[in-house]
C-alpha cells in the first residue's frame, strides 16, 4: 500500500465512523513523500493535543463557555473553542477544539443537530393525536427566538428533518429531533402544546449529535479528561489521552473534500487559492459555494475553502482556480515551497 493510500484510508475510516461517506473522483495518480508532513495518527503527543478535538459530554449546570475555560486550564493552553452552545441545563455532545483546532471547530456550529427531549404536557392527549401533531413540525417551520435569547428576536425559517416519538409516560413525552442548526427545541415543545390544545413545555434536553460528533465511544466526560492528563503527566502514559483527543480532521469529515499534491500544499499554506493542477482527487459533493476541506495525501487538514466550480467543470479543466482559500490550517514550511522556484 502506498503512502497516499494510507492517507485515503484514514480519511475514509473517520468519515464512515461519523456516519458519512466519500465518493471519490480521481484526477491523477500520485503518491506522497515520506520526507514531508505526518500522518494524523502519527503526530507526537504534543502535536496531537494542539491539533485535537474532544467530543465532550457536557454536564448540567455550567455554561458552554465555562466548560471551555475549564478545558483550557486543565491543558494549560491559551485557546480552545466549542462547536455550538448548549444552555446550562442542557447536556450532551459539545465538541471542543484545542489550540490550533479552534480555527475549524466553529464550522461544526452550522451543521445539523440531533436532540433527545422530554416534553411535559399540561393535559392528557391521545397518542395518535400526539403523533399527528408532531408530524406538523417536519419540514420548514417558522420560529421566533425565546425572550431569554441573546440574538435578535426576528422570525426565522428552520428545517426539521424528522421527529421520532420514542416513548410516552403519563404526561411526559420523549422525542428525538433531527433539525437544522439554530432550531429552538424549547419553542417546538411550546408550539406542540398549542397544537394539541393542552399546553406543554420542555422538561429536559440532551444533544446527541452535532455534525460529525455524536454519542458513541468517543464521547467522554470531564473526569475522563482529568484521568487521561494525570496518566500522561505523572505516569508518562499517553495511551488514554490519545483515545480521548481526536485528530482535528474528525471535525471536517461532513464536508466535501479535495486531496492535493505535495507540491501544492505550501502555496495554500501561504494563502494561495487552489488551481486544478494541484488536485489529485475530490469527492463528488464538491459544488460551487460549498465550503470544502483541502487535505494532503497523508490526510492532514491543509485549509478550508469555498468551491468555485462543480466536479464536472473541474474534470473538464486543465488550469484555473477552483477553490477560494478561506481559512488556512497547516503551518508554512511543513511541505516544500516548490512554487517559489518557478
Amino acid at each position: 500500500m502506498g503512502l497516499a493510500e494510507k492517507g485515503l484510508e484514514f480519511i475514509d475510516k473517520i468519515t464512515k465512523h461519523a456516519g458519512y461517506s466519500n465518493e471519490w473522483i480521481v484526477l491523477r495518480e500520485e503518491d506522497t513523500s515520506p520526507d514531508y508532513g505526518v500522518f494524523p495518527y502519527s503526530r507526537s503527543i504534543d502535536k496531537h493535543i494542539v491539533n485535537g478535538v474532544i467530543n465532550l459530554d457536557k454536564p448540567p449546570g455550567p455554561t458552554s463557555h465555562e466548560v471551555v475555560a475549564w478545558i483550557k486550564k486543565m491543558f494549560g493552553i491559551d485557546k480552545a473553542g466549542h462547536g455550538g452552545t448548549l444552555d446550562p441545563k442542557v447536556t450532551g455532545v459539545l465538541p471542543i477544539g484545542l489550540a490550533n483546532a479552534t480555527k475549524v471547530i466553529g464550522n461544526v456550529v452550522h451543521s445539523d443537530k440531533e436532540y433527545v427531549m422530554v416534553i411535559q404536557l399540561h393535559g392528557d392527549v391521545d397518542e395518535d393525536k400526539l403523533r399527528e401533531a408532531l408530524n406538523e413540525f417536519i419540514g420548514v417551520i417558522y420560529q421566533k427566538p425565546p425572550l431569554r435569547s441573546s440574538v435578535k428576536r426576528s422570525i426565522r425559517k428552520k428545517r426539521v428533518y424528522s421527529i421520532e416519538l420514542i416513548e410516552t409516560r403519563n404526561r411526559y413525552v420523549l422525542v428525538r429531533v433531527h433539525c437544522e442548526a439554530g432550531t429552538y427545541m424549547r419553542k417546538i415543545a411550546h408550539d406542540l402544546g398549542l397544537i394539541i390544545g393542552t399546553g406543554a413545555h420542555m422538561r429536559e434536553l440532551r444533544r446527541v449529535r452535532t455534525g460529525p460528533f455524536r454519542e458513541d465511544e468517543t464521547l467522554v466526560k470531564m473526569q475522563d479528561v482529568s484521568e487521561a492528563l494525570y496518566l500522561w503527566r505523572v505516569e508518562n502514559n499517553e495511551s488514554l489521552l490519545r483515545r480521548i483527543i481526536l485528530p482535528v480532521e474528525t471535525a471536517i469529515v461532513h464536508l466535501p473534500k479535495i486531496m492535493i499534491r505535495d507540491t501544492a500544499v505550501d502555496s495554500i499554506a501561504h494563502g494561495a487559492d487552489l488551481a486544478v493542477p494541484g488536485i489529485v482527487r475530490l469527492t463528488k459533493d464538491v459544488s460551487p459555494g460549498r465550503i470544502v476541506a483541502l487535505l494532503t495525501l497523508k490526510g492532514e487538514l491543509v485549509a478550508l475553502g469555498k468551491a468555485l466550480k462543480s466536479v464536472d467543470e473541474i474534470k473538464s479543466m486543465d488550469k484555473g482556480i477552483v477553490v477560494k482559500t478561506w481559512r488556512v490550517y497547516i503551518d508554512r514550511g511543513v511541505y516544500p515551497s516548490t512554487w517559489r522556484k518557478r
